[in-house]
């Protein structure tokens, strides 16, 4: 049973950890990340963003979060979804997905982006079950993104 409740600083290291493996493993740390992993409570929640954990007997498996956009049209952008490797698939990623959409809904939102690598099939898979559709012409910190995606609520 999957429990998704808000962040606490308690999920702090899990939050980084459960992202910094699938980066690194992937790509390399920059400095957005470590902005974020760092100092998610001031650099996400303190700017008016949210993060989601998914427990599993109290344990993080998942994480996700909304930073507010920087771009203009859009109300937050989707950013830091783990999940942990024993956990992949068992509909961990989609469950967070879904609650963090809610989220949005639920703080008046209208329309939220996300970026990735096309390298990550499933994880570019969940975004198109999730509703997203690619777009272009968005300006990313992140030399790893080369994908970026929409979603209207």
């Amino acid at each position: 049973m999957i429990e998704i409740v808000p962040f606490e600083n308690r999920y702090g290291k899990a939050f980084k950890e459960l992202n910094q493996w699938w980066i690194e493993k992937y790509f390399v740390m920059e400095s957005q990340d470590h902005k974020a992993l760092d100092h998610p409570q001031e650099y996400i929640i303190d700017n008016g963003g949210h993060i989601l954990v998914a427990l599993s007997d109290d344990k993080p498996v998942g994480v996700c979060a909304l930073i507010k956009s920087q771009h203009e049209g859009y109300d937050y952008e989707l950013v830091k979804m783990g999940v942990s490797q024993n956990s992949h698939g068992k509909g961990i990623g989609y469950q967070l997905g879904l609650a963090i959409i809610a989220k949005a809904k639920a703080c008046g939102a209208k329309k939220i982006h996300l970026e990735s690598n096309t390298k990550l099939k499933p994880a570019i898979n969940l975004y198109y079950k999730l509703g997203f559709k690619k777009v272009e012409g968005l300006n990313s910190p992140y030399s790893r993104c080369n994908i970026q995606m929409e979603l209207l609520l």
